[in-house]
């Protein structure tokens, strides 16, 4: 019997397991960062080890620490989690010779797996449908376009889409250093790039005395940089013989390497329809609560059950039921290029509701640092179809309140109703196509938001502390000149501003017709407009005002009356848009020299991906303050690019 877990893991995973130690009366032992000393997921655990440092390679990547910890605090098993050491073989046999139990696969498994490249050698002698690998030594035009993948690995990290040749040796260096940053090796392979591809896979949990469950199908085709946004279960789409197919090869799989726990077969369905073996997952995934939800199941029970030497119930798993769908909030700005987020949230509230679950690594006042995934949250619904889960999940993101780093919460609710994705149409290039109508100006007011948020600031600042119009509060008898509030929106950028005057009855519009004051508090406004009452809940932290609204949330910032000229930056220059660590330069970058518009100069890591800094013109470097391994903060001044002074015409 288990009594006392280690989770070689941090954030929303592991305070999910922890859940589940909870409820079996298993003592839970954390592990964290000098990063993650005030983490939820220490705070969640019964028992927490230090591991000292703060890049993954120095604490979570680090085996024999994570095991020390676990004799340390008297654990006798370890669970993995997701990413990190999940899927290393390795340090799956050091937790077994230090005497501990592995929650997860036995070690042969994860060493025929967990290598893409092994694991698709042994599945095509199996006979399973490869896309075959290709040589990047050798390759052609017309192998274009290819994907390149890290052996070791998921989680999007190490991927690189390539389109032309020219590039292909930058790519595979980048993909290979970023591979080497998330899981501790540089292997990389390519392989056939599909256009419009589907990504379907199988979970699979399988016991010790020969059973093994396909536990359905999940969709996890929308992707950003190679990672799931929105995945749902079962996959929409499928007929009976295709579903029946890919369960049958996903359980040929789990027993051709003697499988044994919770893992997951990925396939990629061509635009035809065809499946092709991609990989086996040798862990847990982050998508597993769509399977929970419509098989009633925990899986981590199940895993800590099998673990055990426990066999499966005899009498199979459950019957599905209904539809789930998964949308993951991340701290990202999905209008510039995905660039992750940092700082404090100040706010983190999902509606509870039948049919919502939240899995999340966060509370309100907890800071999203620099050194791990962005991902805040998951959003789970589950509903009888697969239209009420949608809309139930799309509702619910819509009325969360999440103050602080710009996230993708919008973009996640505008996907939810996109028309492609109501009516199943769906590929992995979703994101591609459809970004920018997905991230421009929606259906929302923030207008309306803006005077809102203005008018609760006069009663803020003013000398009532709310007003109700035509109750007289403590306002001054005479009415006031028009009062004018400007505020940026983000992360749009766009200026907003608020006219309004104090009356004896507080403040109400200026020059807005057809707008009206219901109501006024500090942190609550009311306005019919054209007949329809709306209400908005205001909230200020810092510099920064939160407008929540029934229909969507804004974020403003106050603006001053006049701009600060000590805020202008020179033309050209380059600045870091996000926290992070400068890794490398583009070959012989130094003042001087000269660059082309688009050309990548400079590369930050931050969040364990590599983000290119790009020439904005073409022209002279006439300064270079970025060095590899120097540490930078958002809006760092990195580099200046000159453009050529025009040519004076001839009068």
């Amino acid at each position: 019997m288990i009594s006392t877990l280690l989770v070689a893991n941090r954030g929303e995973i592991a305070c999910r397991i922890f859940r589940t130690c909870r409820d079996l009366g298993i003592t839970g032992v954390a592990v964290y960062s000098d990063a993650d000393a005030d983490a939820l997921h220490v705070r969640e655990a019964d028992l927490a080890v230090r591991l000292p440092g703060a890049a993954p390679a120095d604490t979570y990547l680090r085996g024999d620490l994570v095991v020390a910890a676990a004799l340390a605090a008297g654990a006798d098993a370890v669970h993995p989690g997701y990413g990190f050491l999940s899927e290393n073989a390795a340090f799956a046999a050091a937790v077994q010779d230090a005497g501990l139990r592995w929650i997860g696969p036995p070690v042969k498994a994860i060493e025929l797996m967990a290598s893409k490249t092994r694991a698709k050698e042994l599945m095509g002698a199996a006979g399973v449908p490869l896309l075959e690998p290709l040589d990047t030594g050798s390759v052609t035009a017309a192998d274009l376009p290819l994907l390149l993948k890290a052996a070791s690995g998921g989680g999007g990290r190490g991927m690189r889409v390539v389109r032309e040749l020219g590039a292909l040796e930058a790519e595979v260096r980048a993909a290979s250093a970023e591979a080497t940053a998330a899981f501790g090796d540089g292997e990389v392979f390519a392989e056939p790039y599909v256009e419009r591809g589907r990504h379907v896979e199988v979970q699979v949990m399988a016991d010790a005395h020969g059973a093994v469950w396909a536990l359905g199908t999940r969709d996890c085709s929308l992707q950003r940089r190679h990672q799931k946004v929105i995945e749902e279960a079962p996959a929409p789409g499928l007929d009976d013989a295709l579903r029946a197919a890919l369960h049958e090869a996903a359980v040929a799989a789990a027993r051709a390497v003697g499988y044994v726990g919770a893992g997951t077969v990925e396939f990629l369905l061509s635009d035809g329809g065809r499946p092709y073996f991609l990989e086996m997952n040798t862990r847990l995934q982050v998508e597993h609560p769509v399977t929970e939800a419509v098989f009633g199941l925990d899986l981590v029970a199940l895993q800590l059950r099998v673990a055990e030497g426990e066999p499966l119930p005899a009498d199979g798993p459950p019957q599905p039921v209904g539809h789930a769908v998964e949308a993951r909030l991340y701290a990202e700005d999905p209008a510039r290029d995905w660039q992750p987020q940092t700082g404090r949230l100040t706010a983190l509230e999902v509606p509870d509701a039948p049919g919502l679950r939240l899995d999340t690594g966060y509370t309100g006042g907890d800071t999203i640092g620099v050194h791990y995934d962005p991902m805040i949250a998951k959003v789970i619904a589950h509903a009888p179809t697969r239209t009420a889960a949608v809309r139930l999940l799309a509702r619910a993101l819509e009325r969360a309140r999440v103050h602080g780093p710009v996230t993708n919460r919008d973009l996640l609710v505008r996907s939810l109703r996109h028309p492609d994705f109501a009516a199943a149409r769906l590929d992995t290039g979703f994101y591609d196509r459809n970004l920018a109508d997905l991230t421009g100006p929606g259906d929302g007011d923030p207008a309306r938001a803006a005077l809102a948020a203005a008018l609760a600031q006069a009663v803020r600042t003013g000398p009532g502390t709310g007003t109700v119009p035509g109750r007289l509060g403590a306002w001054r008898n005479v009415p006031s000149q028009p009062q004018t509030k400007r505020y940026r929106s983000l992360p749009d950028g766009a200026e907003h501003e608020a006219v309004y005057r104090t009356t004896r009855g507080g403040p109400v519009p200026h020059d807005a017709p057809g707008v009206r004051v219901l109501a006024v508090r500090p942190d609550r406004v009311t306005l019919e407009t054209g007949g329809v009452t709306r209400h908005f809940d205001i909230t200020v932290h810092g510099d920064r005002v939160y407008v929540d609204g029934a229909t969507g949330s804004y974020t403003f910032t106050a603006l001053p009356r006049f701009t600060d000229p000590g805020t202008r930056t020179e033309p050209g220059s380059l600045l870091a848009p996000m926290p992070g660590t400068v890794v490398r330069l583009a070959d012989g970058l130094a003042p001087g020299v000269p660059v082309t518009a688009g050309q990548p100069l400079i590369w930050l890591e931050a969040m364990k991906m590599e983000h290119r800094i790009l020439a904005p013109a073409s022209g002279t470097l006439t300064a270079l303050l970025a060095e590899p391994g120097r540490q930078v903060e958002v809006g760092a001044l990195l580099a200046v690019v000159t453009e050529p002074a025009a040519p004076e015409e001839n009068v």
